[in-house]
């Protein structure tokens, strides 16, 4: 379960036109391949996340969880862009000898998409028996069935859309805002913008919770206080916990990319996008309380992939539902599955049976 390197070495064409002289991706794979290689979990992260899904998303994977290392093989990648091991702006430009830092050329979710086929074509896996992701995870699962450049069984998209929003690319611009109001965002370091990055955080923090949240977890008991609030301070505590762990550069790059999300760009009108999305058991999930990506985004998807389940996972938490009511996420999503296989067995004992 050690973090892993897969060296493309090759020239990586995006789909802006221009090119990476190479690049790498980090991994995490649990568990081992079956021999007819039917039992892979792939799981797509979101914006700051890394490849270690048992870290970041226990209750759902871990080793006793639905999603576990004894039944299944489950890969997560770290996207292109990610300062968690895959190439991004911090990366060296074999061109230069130094990082690329503000030169490294955008990106897009089919381009993340791309480098998951490379992977998984590294890796000998030719099917994929359950595609998860929530956020940004969720626009990557959407695109990659909509790219059907891999067979899946199951799809599961949770908290996203089948584009980004007007409402959420402002929210993200208002980020890149602080970003580049930081001076030190221009300069070639690796340390560059991190208060900008701070205020990025705190203005990202408010879309992924709720105004209930922060109601009850950060109230105040004293009442004759006038500076020194629990929501001032947890706000600066959350962005001090991002300038530890991530970098300006990469977050203004994925918010990028994450505004780049339209399954209907070159493809047609969206609707008939996810309509060509067929043969794929679908279950997506929204959350009610979600901000950034209301229920009703959601609901679009599941009205137009054919057959698609849709269910509310009701939260006081918001959008970071996705990543705190793993209790309810493990039942909903294993009756789903359990359904699907069912069938599946059902269907395998009588062709051989015929």
């Amino acid at each position: 379960m050690s973090l892993k390197i897969f060296e493309y070495g090759q020239e990586f064409p995006l789909e802006s036109g221009k090119k990476l002289p190479n690049i790498q991706i980090a991994y995490h794979t649990y568990g081992e391949l079956n021999a007819d290689k039917s039992n892979v979990i792939w799981v797509c992260h979101a914006l700051t996340a890394n490849s270690d899904v048992f870290d970041w998303w226990p209750g759902l994977f871990g080793e006793e969880e639905l999603f576990n290392d004894k039944e299944y093989f489950i890969v997560c990648a770290n996207v292109l862009g990610s300062h968690y091991g895959s190439t991004n702006p911090l990366s060296i430009n074999p061109e230069t000898s130094e990082p690329y830092y503000l030169d490294f050329p955008q990106f897009t979710i089919r381009d993340i998409i791309h480098g998951h086929d490379l992977l998984a074509a590294h890796l000998g896996i030719t099917e994929i028996n359950t595609l998860i992701g929530g956020s940004l995870g969720g626009q990557q699962v959407l695109e990659w069935a909509a790219s059907k450049t891999i067979k899946i069984h199951n799809l599961i998209a949770i908290g996203t859309n089948a584009f980004f929003s007007p409402w959420g690319i402002a929210f993200n611009e208002s980020q890149r805002l602080a970003l580049t109001a930081d001076p030190s965002f221009y300069e070639k370091r690796p340390d560059a913008g991190l208060n900008g990055l701070k205020a990025a955080r705190s203005m990202a923090l408010i879309s992924y919770r709720t105004y209930n949240a922060y109601g009850v977890t950060q109230v105040e008991s004293d009442h004759d206080k006038t500076d020194q609030y629990k929501a001032s301070s947890y706000q600066s505590y959350q962005g001090d916990k991002l300038v530890k762990r991530f970098n300006a550069l990469s977050y203004w790059y994925l918010t990028k990319a994450m505004d780049s999300h339209h399954l209907g760009r070159s493809r047609g009108a969206v609707e008939e996008v996810l309509h060509g999305i067929q043969g794929i058991n679908t279950l997506v999930i929204g959350i009610p309380s979600d901000v950034l990506f209301p229920p009703q985004e959601q609901e679009f998807i599941a009205k137009n992939i054919p057959n698609a389940e849709y269910y509310e996972l009701h939260s006081f938490f918001g959008h970071d539902g996705f990543l705190i009511e793993t209790k309810t996420l493990t039942q909903v999503i294993g009756n789903f599955l359990a359904k699907y296989n069912s069938k599946a067995e059902q269907l395998n004992l009588i062709q051989e049976n015929e």
